[in-house]
């Protein structure tokens, strides 16, 4: 393959709309869903800043040289049981889900060979139903482990996301870069839910940040027991990160408690109690709030 010609997307939400409208001006798109979910795709649109999306669908005839997934968590095993027939020798897979285990999901389903590490970094998309706000801001961070030199599949993308106009990054550190991400989800996506508050609280309360760097400090020492080199530095980026967010822009985790919608919290604070249960080390935080979001989810 010398060129990405065909692509899908997996997860018509908040994240996977903003690159299906760039990716449909620029190649072969198409959009992976069953017959329900098209239906109700094609008879309740996705508005996409006060635009109406439409799409073609995947067929069974049809195979991609590129997959995208963008859905929830609790959509992924869903979805890679969707991908299945539209995968052939050459397809490339990225997963911009949060969290850092679904690309060692889809290693063991498709091949190492198949899967790069990847993930949204941006602004948080405003979702209502099917009504999506996005101001612009954001990028899909992506690669191989170690990107010194660019691999052949790493190029391929590449040169796809700069036709589409696609912002990305391809970090020399990926695994530094994917638990960076983790490490801000696990504080003030989860901080928020439990204190139903915006970014804002944290850039100017003491005590909330403190909660949050509290919830981080936690999947800090996770990493470095992880191997993952330069962990140190990671905290104090993710702070500075968190103050330069829009103050009122609320996390995803926060829009879906107001929402009623399940959460990420099995991939946040439930993946830090099982690593802290892999090394025999106590991360009362997490443990705590992994608790207070299940126990709101409990009365939705």
């Amino acid at each position: 393959m010398d060129k990405i010609k065909k692509v899908m997307l997996c997860g018509l939400g908040a994240i996977g709309t903003i690159y299906a409208l760039k990716l449909n001006e620029v190649c072969d798109f198409k959009v992976i869903a069953d017959d329900s979910r098209r239906l109700r795709y094609e008879q309740n649109p996705t508005i996409f800043n006060g635009k109406a999306c439409k799409f073609n669908y995947a067929g069974p005839e049809d195979c991609a040289d590129l997959i995208i997934i963008a859905t929830k968590n609790n959509g992924f095993l869903r979805a890679v049981e969707s991908i299945k027939p539209f995968v052939n020798d050459s397809t490339l897979i990225l997963s911009l889900l949060n969290g850092i285990e679904s690309e060692d999901i889809l290693r063991k389903e498709f091949g190492d060979e198949k899967v790069l590490d990847s993930y949204f970094v941006g602004h948080t998309s405003t979702r209502l139903d099917r009504n999506i706000t996005f101001d612009g801001v954001g990028k899909i961070v992506f690669g191989e482990k170690e990107n010194k030199v660019l691999s052949k599949r790493v190029l391929l993308i590449k040169e796809l996301f700069d036709r589409a106009g696609i912002s990305y990054e391809i970090p020399e550190d990926m695994d530094y870069s994917r638990w960076y991400k983790f490490m801000i989800n696990v504080g003030t996506n989860q901080a928020s839910a439990v204190l139903t508050a915006p970014y804002k609280l944290f850039q100017e309360s003491k005590p909330a940040m403190d909660f949050a760097k509290n919830l981080m400090k936690e999947a800090e020492m996770l990493a470095k027991l992880e191997g993952v080199k330069n962990a140190e530095k990671m905290l104090p980026e993710a702070v500075q990160t968190i103050m330069s967010m829009l103050p009122e822009t609320k996390t995803s985790m926060l829009q879906d408690i107001e929402a009623k919608r399940p959460t990420e919290a099995d991939i946040f604070a439930g993946t830090i109690i099982k690593l802290a249960e892999k090394y025999s080390v106590d991360v009362p935080y997490n443990r705590v709030v992994y608790d207070i979001i299940k126990a709101k989810e409990s009365a939705f």
